[in-house]
């Protein structure tokens, strides 16, 4: 294994008393917390495009970042480079799992054929570099929206030509998935919608998404892929309106078109602010549903409006995810994968490592907070007790089915005086808060 990183050893667990930048203070892999360890409740992944591919860039400018290995001017011997730096930095990050698009790994080329080919070599290394690490990957997927020929969408293009581009990228990413042994595959619609309705036949390309989405599903069985599918909702940017907004759009869009058994979905914490819902709305709904599969951990930026994918330090909202997380059951075979990027100005490769502990300790943080809430049952209680009418009398025959209108109408004549119970919002944020504080 090559030494891109010869600064950093592995990074260690030195508990909460530490102030080692380059050591975790709350994720212990081996720590028990309920029935799992740390490791296999949080499932950690690194986000190849952006920890290893990403420049730095911005809408507003050029790239910042300072790798070694970009002084390497020979495409497919930087993607080799990379790949090295990659596995090394997750060995010394105790991270067991890895994400990535095909076209993250390997460079273009002039052809389909060439750009495959790439990939396939890059996918060989991947296979040695896994086998030496012990490393996974989490879920892999095809970039169907940087290149201009997606300028107009994918599966939902006016061109059936690029349908079947795309549907040609698919295929070999479903392949190379599997031969990988991932045990995900992610659609997100990067460019799955619209700019203007007055250029756009809608039906058509929500009927044209779904087709593509059946080939997919078609052809996993064929090539016995038994991965978790998943779809990643998010609103707009690049496109002005995506066809999967949020939770509740793309849970409409699997139900009408006979899609809901074979996907779940990933939720991107800063899809979900983007889309109007906080991040525990679009897990819960997901959750109530059967349907929360995987998680991008990150965060966005309350006073910017676009995707600022910052690593997640919020310890507020990692503690209601992991609540989530934990009343699903877990997140596996999916996991919590770091779509996060430094920031623009924190430039050096020391800081890939000190945004990945900091991701990862507070997720740790949430998880104990969130396990330490489950167990005493506080706000668990207070919402049975708060929901109690629906237990007995009229509440019970309503759910029941036993009334009807009539009967509604027999009732409330008879009982038209309302009492409520304060729903004690600030008393349970407190709560919550001192959940946090003591974790």
């Amino acid at each position: 294994m090559k030494n891109f990183f010869p600064e950093v050893d592995k990074v260690q667990f030195e508990g909460r008393q530490s102030r080692n930048p380059l050591a975790f203070r709350y994720y212990d892999p081996k720590q028990v917390v309920g029935d799992k360890t740390m490791e296999e409740h949080l499932r950690f992944s690194m986000a190849y495009w952006h920890t290893f591919t990403g420049a730095g860039a911005d809408m507003f400018g050029s790239g910042s970042a300072i790798r070694s290995w970009d002084k390497i001017t020979d495409p497919m011997e930087l993607a080799k480079a990379r790949a090295y730096a990659a596995f090394e930095f997750m060995q010394k990050m105790q991270i067991p799992y890895f994400c990535f698009h095909d076209t993250d790994i390997a460079p273009e080329g002039e052809t389909l054929k060439e750009t495959l080919n790439n990939i396939d070599e890059i996918v060989a290394l991947f296979k040695d570099l896994m086998k030496e690490t012990g490393i996974k990957l989490l879920w892999g997927t095809s970039n169907l929206f940087s290149h201009p020929r997606f300028m107009h969408g994918a599966a939902t293009s006016p061109n059936a030509d690029v349908f079947a581009y795309g549907a040609a990228r698919v295929k070999h990413a479903l392949e190379i998935t599997k031969e990988l042994g991932g045990e995900n595959y992610v659609f997100w619609g990067g460019r799955e919608g619209y700019e203007t309705l007055l250029n756009t036949d809608m039906k058509l390309e929500l009927d044209n998404l779904a087709r593509f989405l059946h080939l997919a599903v078609d052809y996993a069985k064929e090539i016995g892929f038994t991965g978790q599918f998943l779809i990643e909702p998010k609103p707009k940017e690049p496109t002005k309106h995506q066809y999967d907004y949020d939770v509740g759009t793309v849970l409409g869009f699997l139900n009408s078109y006979g899609l809901e058994k074979d996907f779940k979905i990933n939720i991107e914490a800063n899809h979900a602010t983007l889309a109007g819902h906080t991040f525990q709305h679009e897990l819960r709904l997901a959750r109530i549903n059967g349907i929360l599969g995987s998680v991008d951990a990150n965060q966005g930026d309350e006073l910017l409006g676009w995707d600022t994918d910052q690593f997640p330090t919020n310890l507020y909202t990692t503690t209601l995810a992991m609540y989530e997380i934990l009343l699903n059951g877990g997140l596996a075979p999916g996991g919590l994968n770091f779509d996060a990027k430094v920031r623009r100005g924190s430039f050096e490769p020391m800081d890939l490592f000190y945004a990945h502990i900091a991701g990862m300790d507070a997720f740790a943080h949430g998880l104990l907070a969130a396990q330490r809430l489950l167990e005493t049952q506080e706000l668990e209680q207070f919402i049975q007790e708060r929901y109690k009418s629906w237990e007995s009398g009229i509440g019970a025959k309503i759910v029941q089915g036993q009334v009807g209108l009539k009967e509604l109408s027999e009732y409330a004549m008879a009982n038209d005086q309302i009492t409520h119970t304060s729903g004690r919002q600030e008393m349970l944020e407190a709560i919550l808060n001192r959940y946090i504080v003591e974790a």
